[in-house]
């Protein structure tokens, strides 16, 4: 089963919010499925550069409760992602896949995805 493409608005507006971009381009990098762990401590990375483990508990919270409330629904909601909150497991989907050439222009676009804070 192919899913419809999603319209060009539509994606910019999904790429809107840089943590959005974020969980994209990693999932689009990776091309497997991730945890909300992963994703939490890969937005800490680029968004805040810093570690996970040189986080403190309430920047990794605020992290953890905006993907889990705010992104991650809604680009499972644009069908990019499926998300299931229970098992905090984020896989991508074939429409993901699908609009791969649009998403690389826009997230290409973005220089804080170049290079993740040095480890």
């Amino acid at each position: 089963m192919t899913e419809e493409p999603i319209d060009f608005n539509s994606v910019l507006s999904l790429c809107q919010n840089q943590t959005r971009r974020i969980v994209l381009a990693v999932l689009t990098e990776e091309h497997r499925s991730l945890t909300l762990n992963d994703l939490t401590k890969t937005v800490l990375t680029y968004n805040h550069q810093t570690t996970s483990t040189e986080a403190s508990e309430d920047a990794m919270t605020k992290v953890r409760l905006s993907l889990h409330h705010v992104h991650l629904p809604k680009l499972a909601s644009g069908g990019l992602i499926t998300y299931d909150p229970e098992r905090q497991f984020v896989e991508p989907t074939e429409l993901l896949d699908q609009m791969q050439p649009t998403l690389s222009t826009i997230l290409d676009a973005d220089p804080s995805l170049d290079a993740p804070m040095e480890r």
